[in-house]
């Protein structure tokens, strides 16, 4: 026996045309909104389908217009706060004009993403935003362009691939808030990354992620201006899940000489690395001077808070859209490109290294409030657990 929502399901345009008592060619129509019909038989089929709670096949509907009103969107780590506001953005600005959204998580892996690109096409959505895995070996995205259908880039770049792309310049901020940390007196800085790779990082690795490629950059150039010798045996990829960050700030933090200051990636990265301090019943900024990319909540709530380098991560998941919806309606883009820019929020967890009399973000470190965190603090991210708690 039929169920009332399996017969909700089944109704289709003919069965809204004969409640309407039209053809099902104007039913089509006025569904449809294509084609003449009569305002009468528009009234009249608009009520029949309401009464029978008729919803649309989009995908026969895309069949028949070419057009989904769909938008794909592929991103490295929907669990990432960073993504998950830039993905906020897109879709808060894909609704308004009338896009539905496809989110693809691959997991930062390169044939996770090819597969994804390959279904969202198979979907017919109208257009792609893509956060690239990799920035090398882009020969998927090269094809889409390639076959005119609509694609931007968000947060990193693609090698040879000329298309619209919403990134910060991450070279400049990283060298910026690298010499921050070299004028505390810090020669000691560590970075951690889930970048994958297969080699342990040395001078010149080409790295395939142009984000992580100019975080790496500007780091250096800092050294390097500064004088001094460029930490290499300190950089940490394959940070992948919080044990594994854990286990790379206590090797960081333990080893003969040890760093003194360490920059995280990304939020969860960051969220880890503080808990491994605290483990290690060390104190920030006293034993290790911290900071992280992106501002969230929880980096305010720290003991002391947290000093960020901060994004314009919605601001760039809306132009995203706005840059996609615009290729797909098949408008000109305006003469200026939005810019975004990261900023150094400098607060409590900057200091000089431990047993020096460093400056601690324009303050000497007795001066402080508490500077170990609270062991019974945890730290929602966008109001969600986060999966290292």
């Amino acid at each position: 026996m039929s169920t009332d929502a399996s017969r909700r399901r089944d109704v289709t345009v003919a069965d809204v045309a004969k409640a309407a008592q039209v053809s099902k060619a104007q039913a089509a129509r006025a569904l449809g909104n294509y084609g003449a019909v009569s305002e009468d038989v528009r009234e009249r089929v608009q009520a029949a389908a309401e009464e029978l709670n008729y919803r649309p096949n989009e995908l026969a509907r895309s069949m028949n217009t070419g057009k989904s009103n769909t938008i794909g969107v592929v991103v490295g780590d929907i669990e990432n706060p960073h993504f998950g506001l830039a993905t906020r953005g897109i879709t808060d600005t894909a609704k308004k004009s009338g896009f539905n959204v496809i989110l693809v998580n691959t997991d930062e892996d390169r044939a996770a993403e090819v597969d994804a690109v390959r279904v969202l096409l198979d979907k017919r959505v109208d257009g792609l935003i893509v956060a690239p895995a990799s920035s090398v070996e882009t020969q998927h995205l090269q094809e889409v362009h390639s076959s005119g259908r609509p694609l931007v880039l968000l947060d990193r770049t693609a090698q040879g691939l000329d298309v619209d792309t919403v990134a910060v310049d991450m070279e400049g901020i990283s060298h910026e808030s690298t010499r921050y940390l070299i004028e505390a007196g810090h020669s000691r800085i560590a970075f951690i990354s889930t970048l994958r790779t297969n080699d342990s990082y040395a001078t010149g690795l080409s790295l395939g992620s142009s984000q992580i490629s100019d975080r790496r950059d500007g780091i250096m150039r800092a050294f390097r201006e500064a004088g001094l010798k460029e930490p290499d045996d300190l950089v940490r990829f394959n940070a992948d899940g919080p044990e594994t960050i854990k286990k790379i700030t206590r090797e960081l933090l333990q080893q003969p000489d040890p760093a003194t200051a360490i920059i995280a990636s990304d939020g969860l990265i960051g969220l880890s690395v503080v808990e491994a301090i605290q483990d290690l019943g060390l104190a920030i900024p006293d034993d290790v001077s911290f900071l992280m990319y992106d501002d969230f909540a929880w980096t305010r709530l720290t003991r002391p808070p947290l000093t960020v380098i901060a994004q314009p991560v919605y601001e760039m998941g809306v132009a995203a859209a706005e840059a996609l919806i615009r290729q797909i309606q098949g408008r000109k883009a305006p003469a200026a490109k939005p810019e975004f820019a990261a900023t150094l929020v400098k607060r409590g967890s900057v200091g000089g290294p431990s047993g020096g009399k460093g400056g601690h973000d324009g303050r000497r470190k007795e001066n402080l409030p508490t500077t170990k965190t609270s062991p019974d603090v945890h730290f929602p991210l966008n109001g969600a657990p986060a999966r290292s708690t």
